[in-house]
């Protein structure tokens, strides 16, 4: 909707017409993700007694969430995000008040409480691949696009901070259960606000092509290998930080600090990133991004205390938002048209289900390896990712002519 700029900045972004109108009601909605899992979890728990059960409940809640996105994500480009997201959110949000009336008091049999939270994660609307495809909307200018993506990236890492945090704040005067609810209030009012914005009243739905749904291709096969290395390199890295601090005796509090380094390294990173006109192709990017991060989760390894460790994974961080914010961008470019939102989303299944896998896969290792070992298979196992699929995404697949319908479907 915007005129190319000479000179893209993060505040050419905002002065795009209706960006800060929809941007903050996309955040105000996203930031009900940021609550929902430590909320359920203490919900949860305080219903049941049982810290077992709500790990559970939890679990299936976010196994619903992410496994079912793409599908949730296809509804949003066959029909709009004006009649997918609105029966969407308000399900989840009317589910997450169900769960939150029947976790407020004590002794909520666990099986009912299972049941709405995974009826609850199959309703997610998907607001951040949404929020992105948007974007393209909004900014025509690939190089402003650039700078969208990384605010957007940023914001929704100030999200998983706050979040929590805020959570913590419910808890103070309320039981667990009001977060939850608090959860649901600020998914539905910031959707409403979102899906009435004039740009997104304004998306087209692109018609469906004769032999159903559009396709997939091969360019987006780097872009969510790639994610999917970068979370198992973050689902390890969050075991590891607890595992060093156990193993030096520095308490468990001072996990929260080094994550917490891990975060702002990303945040600046994404600034960084967003700010730079890069001359490399994103597709060559992605690589590098991925070499850096794990050289710095290597040194990591090696850190003999709890200072330097925090240098080193804030160092990591600064690859993160960057690598995640250019396979995302890379998703865009392949996505045919009416497939925008459900390409976004298969990197962001990617990277949620590369975390699971990843803290999986390196708890088998700790305490068979040593920690140094543990850091570098973590930050092998985003390099190998990146670097797996290089020669497959590297070729007329992405390009502009081929994005269509003769390329191989990534995922029928």
């Amino acid at each position: 909707m915007n005129a190319p700029t000479t000179r893209p900045t993060y505040a050419a972004v905002l002065r795009t017409p209706h960006t800060t109108r929809t941007f903050t009601a996309a955040l105000v909605a996203r930031l009900s993700y940021g609550m929902v899992a430590l909320g359920v979890m203490l919900a949860v728990s305080d219903a049941t007694g049982s810290y077992a059960a709500a790990g559970i409940v939890v679990a299936l809640f976010g196994a619903a969430s992410v496994f079912l996105s793409p599908a949730r994500a296809s509804l949003v480009d066959r029909y709009g995000p004006r009649r997918a997201l609105v029966p969407m959110a308000s399900l989840y949000a009317a589910l997450l008040g169900t769960l939150a009336a029947v976790s407020w008091r004590p002794g909520a049999p666990v099986l009912l409480l299972a049941a709405v939270a995974v009826a609850a994660g199959a309703c997610t609307p998907p607001l951040g691949p949404t929020m992105r495809a948007v974007w393209g909307e909004l900014v025509t200018d690939r190089r402003l696009l650039q700078r969208a993506y990384s605010l957007d990236g940023v914001a929704e890492e100030l999200l998983f901070v706050s979040g929590p945090l805020l959570v913590g704040l419910v808890v103070g005067f309320a039981p667990p259960a009001a977060a939850v609810a608090l959860s649901a209030l600020l998914v539905g009012l910031g959707t409403a606000a979102f899906v009435t914005s004039p740009v997104v009243k304004g998306v087209t739905v692109h018609a469906a092509p004769a032999g159903g749904r559009p396709r997939l291709g091969r360019g987006l096969v780097q872009p969510v290998v790639a994610a999917a290395g970068v979370g198992l390199a973050l689902g390890a890295v969050d075991l590891l930080v607890l595992a060093f601090a156990e193993q030096g005796h520095h308490g468990e509090h001072t996990v929260a600090w080094v994550l917490a380094a891990l975060s702002a390294g990303s945040a600046v990173g994404g600034l960084l990133n967003g700010a730079v006109d890069w001359r490399a192709p994103a597709r060559l990017r992605l690589p590098l991004l991925a070499v850096g991060l794990a050289l710095a989760l290597g040194a990591a390894g090696l850190a003999p205390g709890l200072v330097t460790l925090s240098a080193a994974v804030a160092v990591a961080g600064l690859f993160v938002a960057p690598a995640l914010t250019t396979a995302y961008l890379l998703a865009d470019e392949s996505a045919p048209p009416g497939a925008r939102v459900r390409a976004g989303t298969w990197v962001n299944t990617a990277v949620n289900a590369g975390s699971s896998a990843g803290a999986a896969a390196v708890g088998l290792l700790v305490g068979r390896l040593p920690l140094a070992v543990c850091f570098a298979v973590s930050g092998a196992m985003a390099l190998v990712a990146a670097l797996a699929p290089w020669r497959g995404g590297h070729d007329k697949a992405a390009s502009p002519d081929t994005r269509t319908g003769e390329a191989a479907e990534l995922v029928k």
